[in-house]
């Protein structure tokens, strides 16, 4: 795609900025730094009162394309839905502050969304193992284009269960996420954003490995 300065897409990473987190906000930096293949924005919104955005490392904070959001009070939901005020691209994803992305992680989820009209991309998720190994979360979603509202019908039981998208696996249409944001939960507030997401008029997809 033509280069430009505009982001593509934006990432939305909430952070406590505690000392044994800072390291895990570098590696998610430096994953994002090889996204080369779509512009992007990344906002990080502090969580919680002791969340002092001066704790960034410079290397991040001195980078144009990172922005910080105001700290709204504690917890990943206002974070979130905070943040997503500050996002000026046309979709958004969310990463948590200890995730790493993949090379072409957001490009291979735009350039499908842009292709086809989609409102929002899934992609997959993996574990890392303290081996060093990946273990792929297996999601009972099929790959391919579903109709608005059937992603829930592959989730067998809501006990003993995971939903059948996580959350960082999401690329979504900007006012979309705006339209539904995140439930005011301590946990699992991302969960609330799946139905809503996931049922807007038009199909959306879910990518394969490859």
């Amino acid at each position: 795609m033509p280069y430009t300065d505009e982001p593509a897409v934006a990432v939305i990473t909430p952070t406590g900025l505690s000392n044994r987190r800072l390291a895990y906000l570098e590696e998610l930096y430096e994953s994002l730094r090889w996204q080369t293949e779509v512009t992007w924005e990344w906002i990080i919104a502090p969580n919680g009162p002791r969340a002092d955005p001066e704790r960034i490392p410079e290397l991040i904070a001195k980078d144009h394309r990172v922005r910080v959001c105001a700290r709204p009070d504690p917890g990943p939901a206002p974070a979130r839905n905070t943040a997503l005020n500050y996002v000026s691209a046309r979709f958004v994803a969310f990463a948590d502050d200890d995730d790493r992305l993949p090379e072409r992680s957001l490009a291979v989820r735009y350039d499908r969304a842009m292709d086809s009209g989609l409102r929002w991309v899934a992609g997959w998720s993996a574990d890392w193992r303290v081996d060093g190994s990946l273990e792929t979360r297996m999601c009972p979603t099929p790959v391919g284009r579903h109709e608005p509202g059937d992603v829930w019908t592959y989730w067998p039981t809501a006990t003993g269960s995971k939903p059948p998208l996580g959350h960082c696996m999401l690329l979504t249409d900007t006012q979309l996420a705006r339209a539904v944001g995140h439930g005011g939960l301590h946990k699992g507030e991302d969960y609330c954003a799946y139905p809503g997401t996931s049922r807007v008029p038009r199909r959306s997809c879910r990518l394969p490995t490859q």
